[in-house]
């Protein structure tokens, strides 16, 4: 174990752990703990929004898959960089107009005061569909902790996604809204640094960046090929080897249609609702591209160089990776002195952190605002519903740190969150924003066959769907697609047949396209 870098991991800890308790004393009501009361500024909502947005597959999942692949893992970061960037033009403002018109703080929320829903099932579907997917991405950000303290202490996994649980627990629990995004404001510019500076020193290690195309070329040339296919089983001793020479247009649509999967992210659209004016978000939206496209082939970049350090025969890479999501942790470890290599690895935990930070408060605020202050206890207090928010923080932690024990790809689970969140709430929140003629039972049935389409084509076999289309490759296809798709025509055709909305939710709809006093 290395003392510098322990070092640098405790006082990183401390730093964030302080944050906590100076939000602590700052959040009084439920709206300061699930939305900061609304004050926020451009530049902590855009890089919060984006640090809670990538968590640890940034610096472990797509490393890896960089490692394996070549550059026909650069479909992710293109369709990423797209997503992100339509989401803030499109939905960001729009969003924080009309939950400010409807007098909502959560997602499950402004769907129930959007659509005038007293039966409250939007606001329990909608919740429920929240607590199952996060439970799964929040999973993702323990695994990629247990990874990265296995990785850099040698600690017991099972320790080590309990050392890190207990950190992110802390802070959640005191601060709630405030201290997630002021966290993740100091943990996405440690992110950004770090995967901007990796990249750069080490390809010089390289020869520039001809050195680095060349030794990645000698391993395998389809690997400078975004249109091959290459795979990599490291227990089957399938290293590097082409797949699919032909260009395969099913798999680059599935890898590109990650970006689909922001318009239903309830950890980023809860950063758009917080955001003290819409005027800001013009701002956040310029400071949020730039941050995630540097950010993201960054992350490819160490991945391309990790596999050409192997060619290349640098000490301490001749062996490929058995787990190839720990490229990052071995590059730092390798190449830099202790000191900077715990600075780095740093960012690691704090991408696990600010995504799992933001997972849990909004999982809490479901369990809080549209559960029990909406079914059970209507005339809560405030200091009542934010005690339920902090309990609710440990429960799903502890639920979330028994699935993460099993281990697994942290990419993999990440995929199946997003794809939920993407396919359940993304076309209900573009359609309740831009078409008044959207109804509650069109977004209700929408939600509800997005989110199933997701859970039973991830599980094809056990649904028995490969039973039904034998000759149809389920596993090529991304699950959001099918899921995104059926679930916007469900909304459609839905709302089309079903009772024309009430003149007040008209009214509201047209209210939402003006600007609020504030800009």
């Amino acid at each position: 174990m290395s003392v510098p870098t322990l070092i640098t991991f405790i006082l990183y800890i401390l730093f964030m752990i302080g944050i906590g308790f100076w939000s602590y004393r700052r959040t009084s009501t439920i709206d300061d703990y699930i939305l900061g009361g609304r004050s926020l500024n451009g530049w902590v909502t855009a890089l919060s929004a984006q640090a809670s947005d990538m968590s640890g597959w940034l610096l472990l999942g797509l490393p890896g898959y960089a490692y394996v692949a070549g550059l026909s893992s650069m479909w992710i970061a293109i369709g990423l960089a797209i997503g992100t960037y339509l989401n803030w033009q499109f939905i960001a403002k729009r969003l924080r107009r009309y939950t400010d018109v409807v007098n909502s703080i959560t997602i499950s929320d402004y769907f129930e005061n959007r659509f005038k829903d007293n039966s409250h099932i939007l606001r329990v579907i909608s919740a429920l569909l929240i607590l199952i997917f996060f439970l799964f991405y929040t999973a993702s950000g323990l695994v990629a902790g247990g990874k990265l303290f296995e990785g850099t202490f040698g600690l017991d996994y099972n320790v080590a996604l309990y050392v890190g649980a207990l950190v992110i627990i802390s802070y959640t629990f005191l601060g709630g809204y405030l201290a997630v995004s002021w966290t993740d404001f100091f943990q996405g510019s440690l992110m950004f640094l770090a995967l901007i500076l990796v990249p750069l020193v080490t390809i010089f290690d390289l020869g520039g960046l001809n050195g680095l195309w060349n030794n990645l070329g000698a391993i395998n040339p389809d690997l400078l090929d975004a249109t091959k296919t290459v795979s990599y089983k490291f227990s089957e001793g399938v290293l590097w080897v082409t797949s699919n020479t032909s260009f395969d247009i099913v798999a680059v649509l599935s890898l590109m249609a990650w970006g689909l999967g922001y318009f239903g992210q309830p950890h980023i659209l809860v950063r758009f609702m917080g955001i003290r004016s819409a005027k800001e978000i013009k701002k956040s939206r310029l400071i949020a591209t730039v941050w995630v496209v540097l950010a993201l082939w960054g992350a490819l970049f160490v991945g391309y160089v990790g596999a050409a350090f192997h060619n290349a025969g640098i000490e301490g890479f001749e062996n490929a990776l058995s787990d190839p999501e720990q490229i990052f942790i071995q590059m730092v470890q390798i190449i830099f002195n202790p000191w900077i290599s715990g600075f780095l690895l740093a960012a690691i935990l704090a991408a696990v952190m600010s995504t799992i930070d933001s997972q849990l408060l909004v999982s809490s605020s479901a369990l809080a605002e549209d559960f029990y202050k909406a079914i059970f206890r209507k005339n809560a207090s405030q200091k009542e519903l934010v005690w339920v928010s902090r309990g609710a923080v440990i429960l799903i932690s502890i639920i979330a740190l028994i699935l993460a024990k099993s281990g697994g790809s942290v990419l993999d689970l990440v995929a199946y969150a997003w794809a939920g969140f993407g396919a359940a709430f993304g076309p209900a929140i573009i359609l309740s924003l831009f078409w008044k003629r959207t109804t509650r039972n069109g977004v209700l049935f929408g939600m509800i066959i997005g989110g199933l389409t997701v859970i039973a084509w991830k599980n094809y076999e056990a649904f028995g769907l490969s039973s039904l289309l034998p000759n149809f490759d389920f596993a090529a296809w991304y699950e959001i697609i099918p899921g995104f798709i059926l679930s916007a025509i469900t909304i459609f055709v839905v709302s089309l047949f079903d009772k024309e909305p009430s003149q007040d939710i008209v009214d509201e709809f047209e209210r939402s396209k003006k600007p609020l006093v504030n800009e």
